[in-house]
């Protein structure tokens, strides 16, 4: 059955706002899509992290100098607030599933604009969720949008690499150092031999102070990972 005969059986709204849809694509209708905030330069050239003003040189956040994240650089896609937020929540916590295609095509709009070492990587992976939790959830939605941004983009996904060990706890009130703390050893790669030399791209929904991100890099480089370059939906 066709899109368009479903909108007509069926009437959509927008994830965004609630407003009914009718010729919009995805799930946001148009008013919702301009006011999302794509990440654009100036940004740390290593987190990606938006600056404000103008930088007319390579920009390293100061973040970046003091903690040497150990992936190479990391990208979003778009800013979280607004209808990015509740397209994620609902994802995450909503079983929203239907809200993957439009997250699919930011990714793979920002995979067109990353860096160019992005073009030689061998496979692409998931930070993972705590085995229980994806058990309860029935998914991780980062993985989700791993295989799909992999197979739009045409680079091999591999599930399973890295490990979980804990929980994730709420770190909404949480300093940037103590996120950090947080993590600390959370996640281990239970087979080294399989990320030795690799160039790796990792993906996961949001990033925030890129805690976590960074702990799965480690994980990755003390197992030998090559490289480990992160692609995001969306930063805090």
């Amino acid at each position: 059955m066709s899109p368009a005969l479903l909108d007509m059986l069926y009437s959509r709204s927008c994830e965004g706002c609630g407003m009914s849809m009718t010729d919009e694509a995805g799930c946001l209708c148009w008013d919702c899509q301009t006011q999302v905030r794509l990440v654009q330069v100036p940004f740390c050239d290593r987190c990606g992290d938006p600056v404000p003003g103008l930088v007319s040189d390579v920009f390293e956040c100061a973040w970046c100098r003091k903690a040497e994240p150990a992936f190479d650089w990391a990208r979003s896609a778009v800013r979280y607030d607004g209808a990015v937020r509740h397209l994620i929540w609902n994802l995450k916590y909503n079983t929203g599933l239907w809200v993957l295609d439009t997250l699919a095509e930011w990714l793979v709009a920002l995979w067109k604009n990353a860096p160019p070492s992005l073009q030689q990587a061998d496979w692409m992976t998931a930070v993972p969720l705590y085995a229980r939790r994806q058990r309860e959830r029935g998914y991780n939605q980062a993985a989700l949008l791993a295989q799909r941004l992999a197979r739009l983009v045409g680079i091999r996904f591999r599930g399973g690499v890295l490990r979980r060990s804990r929980p994730a706890v709420s770190r909404t009130r949480l300093t940037a150092a103590q996120r950090l703390h947080n993590v600390r050893g959370v996640f281990s790669v239970p087979w080294p031999s399989r990320v030795q030399g690799a160039r790796i791209v990792l993906v996961d929904d949001v990033m925030t102070t890129g805690a976590t991100v960074n702990e799965c890099a480690r994980a990755l480089r003390a197992a030998g990972a090559a490289a480990v370059m992160v692609l995001t939906v969306a930063r805090g």
